[in-house]
C-alpha cells in the first residue's frame, strides 16, 4: 500500500472518529470501512486479523451501546413514548438546524414531554439529565471501541 493510500485510510478513520461525535454521521461503519479498505489492499494475515478483531469489537460495541441507554432510561421510568418522540424531534431538528439541531431538539422535546408527564420543572430536569447521561455513556462506549480499532490499525501500520 502506498503512502498516499495509507494517508487516505487514516483520513477515513479520522472521519469515522469525528462521526461518532457528530449526530447523523455513522462513525462506526466508517471506521470499519476504513479498516476493510486497508485489509483488502494489504492482504496480509496481520491485516485480516486486525479486520476480524475490529469487526468483532465493533459488533460487540453495537450490542452494548444499544443495551446501556435503554436500561438506564427504563430504570428511571422514562416511557417509550417519550424516547420515541424526542428521537423523532432530534431527527427533524437535524434537518431544520444542521448538525446542532439534533441534540438541541431531542433534549428540548424530552424536557417538554417530561414536564407535561411529571408536572414540575425539577422532576422534568432530573429526567432529562438522566437521559443525557445515558446517551453520553452510549457515545463514550462507541468512541472507545472506535479508538481501540484505530489504535490497533495505527500500531500495525507504524510497526510494519
Amino acid at each position: 500500500m502506498s503512502g498516499w493510500q495509507l494517508f487516505a485510510v487514516g483520513l477515513v478513520l479520522l472521519l469515522g472518529l469525528f462521526g461518532v461525535l457528530v449526530p447523523g454521521v455513522p462513525g462506526t461503519p466508517i471506521v470499519w470501512a476504513g479498516v476493510l479498505w486497508w485489509a483488502m489492499t494489504e492482504q496480509t494475515s496481520v491485516a485480516w486479523t486486525v479486520l476480524i478483531a475490529a469487526t468483532a469489537l465493533l459488533l460487540l460495541q453495537q450490542a452494548v451501546k444499544f443495551l446501556l441507554p435503554t436500561r438506564n432510561l427504563r430504570a428511571a421510568g422514562t416511557p417509550y413514548r417519550v424516547l420515541f418522540l424526542s428521537g423523532a424531534a432530534g431527527i427533524a431538528g437535524f434537518f431544520v438546524i444542521p448538525v446542532i439541531g439534533a441534540p438541541l431538539c431531542a433534549l428540548g422535546a424530552h424536557y417538554l414531554l417530561e414536564r407535561v408527564r411529571l408536572g414540575s420543572h425539577g422532576d422534568a430536569w432530573a429526567a432529562t439529565r438522566t437521559a443525557m447521561r445515558a446517551v453520553g455513556l452510549s457515545v463514550l462506549v462507541e468512541l472507545f471501541a472506535c479508538l481501540l480499532v484505530v489504535g490497533a490499525w495505527a500500531g500495525v501500520v507504524f510497526a510494519g
